[in-house]
C-alpha cells in the first residue's frame, strides 16, 4: 500500500508555529465572545481526563481499567536517584542491563524489543509529560533521562500503549515532570565510590493560578572499570496557567549535556579474573589491535527540547494538544568508526476524550518529523583521531498516527476495551557522496481487542489479542564497516529492510489482598515475523542489521509483588522471557540478549525514622549471547546483595546509605548478540564491584 507522503519538513514546522500561537488564544477568545451574559465559571477538577500534571494515584487510576500489563512508580518512593537502574529496578517486565553503571547507555527493552540495538536504542516509546523523545525514525538515548525530574513514570508494555506514536513493540515509558504544584523546592547531594557525585538544587511556586519550577543537576563517575568515566549535566524548567474556562496550559523547555567514556566488551576470562580490565591492559594481538587507551571511544550527546501542552474542556469533553521541538547533537565513537550525527525533531499529537450513551472513546491524531546528518569516520588506533571520511548521509524520517480507542462497560464487573492505530512512516536516506539515495515507506493498520473483568471491588482481571508493527531505525538502515587491522578499509551501505510483525496473547490480572499487599501479573505471547537482528563483528561492533527469514516467538511472564506488613515492607519484581526462534536456520535456538529469569527483591524493616533493609538482583541461569546457542558462552548466572539505611527525621529531611554487590562478585552485566560466538572474542561487560552511596535530600 503506498501513499503520499503527508508530512514533510517545512509544512510541519509551520504547523507546530501555527498551532502554538493560535491555539490558546482561539479558545480563551471563544469563552469571552458575550460579555452581556451572566459569567458562570466552569473549573475543571485538578487530575480529571484532561489534566496535564496527574498525580500517581490519579494515573494508577487512569491504568486500572486497561486490559493490559501497567505499572507506576512514584520516585518519592525512592531513595538515590542517579541513574535508571535507580528508579526502575522494581518494575516487572521491564530489563536493564548495565553497560558501566554509570551515566551511560544500558540495555534497556521490554518484552525483548530493542535488545538488538544496544548501545543505540530503540524498540520502546519514551515520553516526558506524554510527548515522545525518541527521535522520529524510533531511536532514542536513554541516558538524557533525569530520573531525579520526575514525580513519577508510567510503563505500558507491549500493545498496551496509549501514545498515537506508540509503534515500537515494547510499548511506552512516561516521566511526569515535577511541577511547582509538587514542591516548592528541593537540594539533593550524592556521593559515592568509585568517584561518584551527584546533585540537584530546584526552586518552584505556585499561587493557584501560575505555578512554575526550574531544576539543575549534575552527575559525576570516575568509574569503577578502566576507561568509564561519565558526566551528566541537565537543566529542566517547567511553567503552567489555568484559566477559569477550564482550560490549561504548560510549557517545558529542557538541556542535556551528557558524556561518558567506554570501556567496551572483553572476553569472558577478563571478566572473572581482572574485571577492572580493558582491552589494551593486556599483552595480547587483540588487545594491541583493539586497545581503548588509544583508539578512546566515548559518546558526547548535546539535547535541547522545548514543549508546549495545552488542555481544555467543552461540557464532558475534554482535549489535549501537545506540541515538541528538540535537538540532538550526538557525536558517538566506538572502538572503529567516529559517527556524529546532528537531528532536528518537531512534532504535534492531539487527542479528544469523550463519552457517548454509556461509551467512553479517545480519538487521537500524531505526526512527527526528523532530518539528519550523519557521518563515517574511521578511527585512527595510534590516537583515537578521524581518519578521510568515508560516509556522508541525509537522513529524513516522518510518521503519521490516527487512533481510536473505545471502551465500554457491559454490566456484571465486565468491560471491553478496544482499539485502532493507522500508521504511515516513511525513512529516506540519500548518500551524499554518491548522490544514490533509498526511499522507504510503510502504512498499516493495528488493532487491538480486550476484556477486564472486575471480580471483585480489589480485583481485576484481563485479557487481550493484538497486532504491531515496527518500523527499523537509521541505525538499520544504514550501516558501516571498518577492518580493525587496517582503518582504510572501510565501507558504508544503505540497506532496505522490512517492519518487524508481531501477534499477540495477553492474559493477567491485578488487585490487592486486603490492605497489606498488592499484586499484578501478566503472561504474554508474540509471534513474531521478520525480527530485525543485529549483525556483530569479530570485535564485538554492529555492522548490519537483516530480517530474519523465519518466525520468532516471545512470550514471559511478569509478575509485580508489593506490601507492608509493619514493621516490614516489602516488593519484588520477577521478569522470565523465553525467546526462541520458531523456524528458519536457527529453529529451535533462543534469542540471545536477554537473561531467562530476573528476579529484583527488597525486605525493608522500620523504626521510628529509621528504615533498614536488604535487596537482591538475580539472573539465576546462564544466558546465551550468541544465536546459534554456543556452549560454555554464555552470560553466566550471578546474584547481587545489597544493603540500604534510610533515615526521616521530618517530612522534609531524607538521608540514605547504601551498599551494592555486597560480596563483591564478579559477573557479566551485560553483551553483546552474536550470530555465532567464541570464546577469545571480545563480548562481555564487567558489572561494577562492591560500592557504597550516600546521599541526603532537602524538600521545602
Amino acid at each position: 500500500m503506498i501513499l503520499a507522503n503527508p508530512l514533510s519538513g517545512a509544512p510541519l514546522r509551520a504547523a507546530l508555529l501555527l498551532l502554538t500561537t493560535a491555539t490558546p488564544l482561539a479558545a480563551h477568545c471563544e469563552t469571552t465572545e458575550a460579555p452581556t451574559l451572566p459569567a458562570i465559571q466552569v473549573t475543571a477538577e485538578r487530575g480529571g481526563p484532561a489534566a496535564l500534571v496527574p498525580s500517581a494515584a490519579q494515573e494508577r487510576e487512569r491504568l486500572s481499567v486497561i486490559a493490559g500489563a501497567s505499572s507506576v512508580s512514584a520516585m518519592s518512593e525512592e531513595t538515590r536517584m542517579g541513574t535508571l537502574r535507580d528508579a526502575m529496578s522494581y518494575q516487572p517486565g521491564v530489563v536493564l542491563q548495565d553497560f558501566s553503571g554509570g551515566i551511560d547507555q544500558p540495555r534497556f527493552n521490554i518484552r525483548g524489543s530493542g535488545i538488538q540495538s544496544n548501545p543505540i536504542s530503540r524498540g520502546v516509546l519514551l515520553l516526558q509529560d506524554g510527548l515522545p523523545l525518541n527521535e522520529a525514525d524510533g531511536s532514542f538515548i536513554i541516558g538524557t533521562l533525569e530520573p531525579r525530574d520526575a514525580a513519577w513514570f508510567s510503563v505500558l508494555r507491549g500493545a498496551n500503549a496509549r501514545n498515537p506514536a506508540a509503534n515500537a513493540l515494547g510499548g511506552e515509558v512516561n516521566f511526569r515532570s515535577l511541577t511547582g504544584r509538587d514542591e516548592s523546592g528541593r537540594v539533593r547531594l550524592e556521593t559515592g565510590s568509585f568517584g561518584r557525585r551527584g546533585g540537584q538544587v530546584a526552586l518552584g511556586g505556585d499561587d493557584g493560578r501560575l505555578d512554575g519550577r526550574v531544576s539543575v543537576s549534575g552527575d559525576d563517575f570516575d568509574g569503577y572499570r578502566h576507561h568509564s568515566g561519565s558526566r551528566r549535566r541537565a537543566l529542566r524548567a517547567n511553567a503552567g496557567i489555568r484559566l477559569e474556562n477550564g482550560m490549561e496550559n504548560r510549557t517545558y523547555l529542557s538541556y542535556t549535556d551528557l558524556r561518558f567514556d567506554i570501556p567496551f566488551v572483553v572476553p569472558q576470562d577478563t571478566v572473572t579474573r581482572r574485571p577492572r580490565d580493558v582491552m589494551g591492559d593486556g599483552d595480547t594481538l587483540q588487545d594491541r589491535q583493539m586497545n581503548v587507551y588509544q583508539r578512546d571511544p566515548w559518546r558526547h550527546v548535546e539535547q535541547w527540547r522545548i514543549a508546549n501542552l495545552t488542555s481544555w474542556y467543552v461540557g464532558n469533553t475534554a482535549q489535549t494538544l501537545g506540541l515538541y521541538y528538540q535537538e540532538t547533537d550526538d557525536r558517538f565513537k566506538n572502538l572503529l568508526v567516529d559517527t556524529p550525527t546532528h537531528t532536528r525533531t518537531e512534532g504535534v499529537q492531539w487527542s479528544l476524550e469523550s463519552d457517548w450513551r454509556g461509551t467512553e472513546y479517545r480519538l487521537m491524531l500524531a505526526a512527527d518529523h526528523s532530518d539528519m546528518d550523519r557521518e563515517f569516520y574511521p578511527v585512527s588506533p595510534t590516537n583515537g583521531g578521524r581518519l578521510a571520511r568515508f560516509g556522508n548521509y541525509g537522513l529524513e524520517a516522518s510518521n503519521f498516527n490516527a487512533g481510536l480507542d473505545v471502551a465500554r462497560d457491559l454490566g456484571g464487573g465486565f468491560r471491553l476495551d478496544s482499539a485502532l492505530r493507522f500508521t504511515f512512516a516513511r525513512r529516506d536516506a540519500q548518500d551524499r557522496g554518491t548522490g544514490q539515495s533509498l526511499d522507504q515507506d510503510w502504512s498499516w493498520i493495528s488493532p487491538k481487542i480486550g476484556a477486564t473483568w472486575a471480580s471483585s471491588p480489589q480485583t481485576t482481571w484481563f485479557a487481550n489479542l493484538s497486532w504491531q508493527r515496527e518500523v527499523p531505525g537509521f541505525w538499520e538502515i544504514v550501516s558501516s564497516d571498518v577492518a580493525a587491522a587496517n582503518p582504510a578499509v572501510n565501507s558504508s551501505a544503505m540497506n532496505r529492510l522490512g517492519t518487524q510483525r508481531a501477534r499477540s496473547l495477553e492474559i493477567g490480572g491485578r488487585g490487592r489482598l486486603d490492605s497489606r499487599m498488592q499484586w499484578d501479573v501478566a503472561l504474554y505471547r508474540s509471534e513474531i515475523r521478520d525480527e530485525l537482528l543485529a549483525v556483530t563483528d569479530a570485535s564485538g561492533i554492529r555492522i548490519g542489521t537483516y530480517n530474519y527469514e523465519g518466525r520468532t516467538r516471545h512470550q514471559g511472564v511478569e509478575l509485580g509483588l508489593s506490601g507492608t506488613w509493619s514493621p516490614l515492607s516489602w516488593r519484588l519484581a520477577w521478569t522470565y522471557s523465553d525467546f526462541r526462534f520458531r523456524d528458519g536456520v536457527l529453529a529451535g535456538k533462543r534469542v540471545a540478549g536477554v537473561p531467562e529469569h530476573l528476579i529484583n527483591a527488597e525486605l525493608m524493616y522500620r523504626i521510628g525514622a529509621w528504615q533498614f533493609g536488604a535487596n537482591l538482583y538475580w539472573s539465576p541461569q546462564d544466558a546465551p549471547v550468541d544465536h546459534v546457542n554456543t556452549p560454555g558462552l554464555e552470560q553466566r548466572r550471578y546474584a547481587l546483595l545489597g544493603l540500604k539505611a534510610i533515615y526521616r527525621p521530618t517530612t522534609k529531611w531524607t538521608l540514605y546509605a547504601q551498599v551494592d554487590n555486597l560480596m563483591d562478585r564478579h559477573y557479566a552485566s551485560s553483551f553483546v548478540t552474536r550470530y555465532q560466538a567464541t570464546a577469545a572474542q571480545p563480548t562481555y561487560t564487567s558489572g561494577i564491584g562492591r560500592s557504597i552511596s550516600a546521599g541526603v535530600a532537602y524538600t521545602f
